[in-house]
C-alpha cells in the first residue's frame, strides 16, 4: 500500500524483507494451490524454510540458529507471508517459528532445549500447541487433559482439538492438568514428540477456509513423557500461556493485517479492469468511495502495528494491548474482504479467486487465539483496574 513512509525499519531490514519476498514468490505461492487440495503445505517447505534461516529466527546460535532478538525480522516475515495471499502458510509457519518456540526456548530444560531446538531450526520437526478441547475453548482453565506424576515420567491422557499444524507435527506443546483441584494453578504445560506410544493423531478437518492448514484433533492415551520435557516448573503452565499469549495474539494481528492487505490490493487490480456499463467497476464512485474507506481504515492499523512492534521489542506490549491488536485487526480483515467480495461482484463468491478464498480464510482469525469477545474482556479488564 501506498502511504505515510514507515520509519521502523532499515536498510537491513528492507534486505531481509526481500529475500523473504523472493523466497516466498518462487518456493511458497506457486504450491498454494496444491496445498490446498492436500489440506495441508508439503513437509519439504518447511526444510526449504529452514534450510534458508527463516524458522525461529530468535534461537540462539549455540542451537544452530541466528540469535536475532529483533521482532522486526519475525513481524516483516509474516508480513510478507500475509501480502502473498497464502493464507494458510502465513498462519501454520510463524505458529511454529513465533508461537510454539517461545514455550521452548523460555521453559525447556536444556536436555530438551539441546534435543529440539535444532531440529526446529532445520524443519527437521515441525511443532504445535495443545490447548483446546472439545470442551473447552477459550476457557482454559477447564481444561480435562491430565498429566499423572508417574515417579520417572508423566502419563498424560485426554485429546485436544482445532490445532493448527496438528498433521504434520513432529513436536507438540501440551497443557494439562497435574492437579484438578487446584484450577489454573494446576495446569503444567509438556513436550510431547509425536513419536512417544499412546500419542495419535486425527485426519485433517474439513473446514470452510484455511484450506492449506493441516488442522486436526489430537489423542493422548497413557503416553509416557520423561520429566525432562515439563515445561518450567509443575503448576505455572496457566501463568506461562498468559504470559507467551501476548506474542502469539500479536502475531495473529500481523498476519491479519497483511492478508486485509493482500485482499484490498487484488481487489484494486479487478475494479480497474473489470468493464460495467461501457466504463470499468473502478469508475463509479461507491467503488472509488470503499476504497478510499479500506485505504484509510488500513493505513491507520498499519501505523498502529508498527507501533506495537517497536513496543514489544522493548518488551512493552501487555495483554491487554496484544488483546486489542488481536481484536481490532482480525475485524478489520473480515471487514476488508467481505467489502472486497462485494466490488467483485458474483466473480467474489467464485473459489477460483482470490477474494473468495481470502473471505472464507478470514472468518477463523476472529475465534482462535481467543475468541475476539475474550479479547473485550481482557482490554475491558485493564480499563477497569
Amino acid at each position: 500500500m501506498q502511504g505515510l513512509p514507515r520509519t521502523i525499519f532499515t536498510e537491513e531490514h528492507e534486505m531481509f524483507r526481500q529475500s523473504v519476498r523472493d523466497y516466498i514468490a518462487k518456493e511458497i505461492t506457486p504450491h498454494n494451490a496444491e496445498w490446498e487440495k492436500n489440506k495441508m503445505v508439503s513437509k519439504e517447505s518447511w526444510k526449504g524454510l529452514g534450510e534458508n534461516g527463516f524458522l525461529c529466527l530468535s534461537a540462539p546460535e549455540e542451537f544452530g540458529g541466528m540469535g536475532i532478538e529483533d521482532f522486526r525480522y519475525a513481524a516483516l516475515f509474516i508480513e510478507e507471508l500475509g501480502l502473498s495471499g497464502c493464507s494458510g502458510p502465513a498462519i501454520g509457519y510463524p505458529l511454529h517459528s513465533e508461537i510454539v518456540f517461545p514455550y521452548v526456548h523460555h521453559y525447556g530444560t536444556e536436555v530438551a532445549k539441546s534435543k529440539y531446538i535444532p531440529k526446529m531450526i532445520s524443519g527437521e520437526m515441525i511443532s504445535a500447541v495443545a490447548m483446546t478441547e472439545p470442551g473447552a475453548g477459550s476457557d482454559l482453565q477447564n481444561i480435562k487433559a491430565t498429566a499423572q506424576d508417574m515417579g520417572d515420567h508423566y502419563l498424560i491422557n485426554g485429546s485436544k482439538t482445532f490445532i493448527t499444524n496438528g498433521y504434520l507435527c513432529d513436536l507438540v506443546v501440551v497443557a494439562a492438568k497435574t492437579d484438578s483441584s487446584l484450577g489454573a494453578k494446576g495446569i503444567s504445560l509438556f513436550l510431547v514428540d509425536t513419536t512417544m506410544e499412546g500419542f495419535s493423531k486425527g485426519v485433517p478437518f474439513e473446514k470452510v477456509g484455511l484450506h492449506a492448514q493441516d488442522t486436526c484433533e489430537l489423542f493422548f492415551e497413557d503416553v509416557k513423557v520423561p520429566k525432562e520435557n515439563l515445561l518450567g516448573k509443575v503448576g505455572e503452565g496457566f501463568k506461562y500461556l498468559m504470559t507467551e499469549l501476548a506474542q502469539e495474539r500479536l502475531v495473529v494481528a500481523l498476519a491479519a493485517l497483511a492478508l486485509a492487505e493482500s485482499t484490498y490490493q487484488a481487489t484494486i487490480d479487478y475494479v480497474k479492469q473489470r468493464p460495467a456499463f461501457g466504463k470499468t467497476v473502478a469508475d463509479f464512485q461507491n467503488t472509488r468511495f470503499k476504497l478510499a474507506e479500506m485505504s484509510a481504515k488500513l493505513e491507520m492499523a498499519r501505523i498502529y502495528m508498527d507501533q506495537l512492534v517497536l513496543l514489544h521489542n522493548d518488551k512493552k506490549v501487555d495483554s491487554a494491548m496484544a488483546s486489542a491488536a488481536k481484536y481490532t485487526m482480525t475485524e478489520l480483515q473480515c471487514e476488508v474482504a467481505d467489502e472486497c467480495v462485494q466490488l467483485h461482484g458474483g466473480y467474489g463468491y467464485m473459489w477460483e479467486y482470490p477474494v473468495a478464498r481470502a473471505y472464507a480464510d478470514a472468518r477463523v482469525q476472529r475465534i482462535y487465539a481467543g475468541t475476539n469477545e475474550i479479547m473485550k474482556e481482557l482490554i475491558a479488564r485493564k480499563i477497569l483496574s
